[in-house]
């Protein structure tokens, strides 16, 4: 089940850690004003900034704060590759334009410099791969 959107509690995570960098701010600005003749509509413009701009990331930034939310990954499985080195059973692979850390399925395969792999699942930063068998 796919969630369309946020909750109150992510909202309120994202907020509460806002907050700190928001008070450091005003609490410097408070500070050099001793020395510095900052007008205060300067420092409550800056803080007003920095909410509007919490404000219009969140969209943007909601799911990395819903640890319930489903993560966002390319799906590699079933995508075609080329060997950049030998296999056996590690190596690594072309797949499109990125190259990759890849595993092969069985510890009993080989598969040559050049050849065809097909992904087959993942592991961690890992390809699982075995030979290509349409050419």
């Amino acid at each position: 089940m796919e969630r369309k959107g946020w909750s109150a509690r992510v909202v309120l995570r994202y907020a509460l850690l806002q907050v700190p960098f928001t008070a450091l701010v005003l609490v410097v600005l408070i500070w050099v004003r001793k020395w510095v003749n900052l007008p205060i509509w300067f420092i409550l413009a800056l803080v007003g900034f920095l909410v509007i701009k919490d404000i219009v990331l969140f969209p943007f930034v909601w799911r990395a704060y819903d640890p319930d939310s489903p993560p966002l990954t390319n799906n590699l499985e079933g995508a075609r590759g080329i060997a950049i080195n030998d296999l056996h059973p590690s190596g690594y692979v072309k797949v499109g334009a990125e190259r990759w850390q890849a595993e092969l399925t069985e510890s009993s395969l080989f598969i040559k410099r050049g050849q065809r792999v097909r992904v087959r699942g993942i592991r961690g930063l890992t390809l699982l791969v075995e030979p290509d068998g349409e050419e």
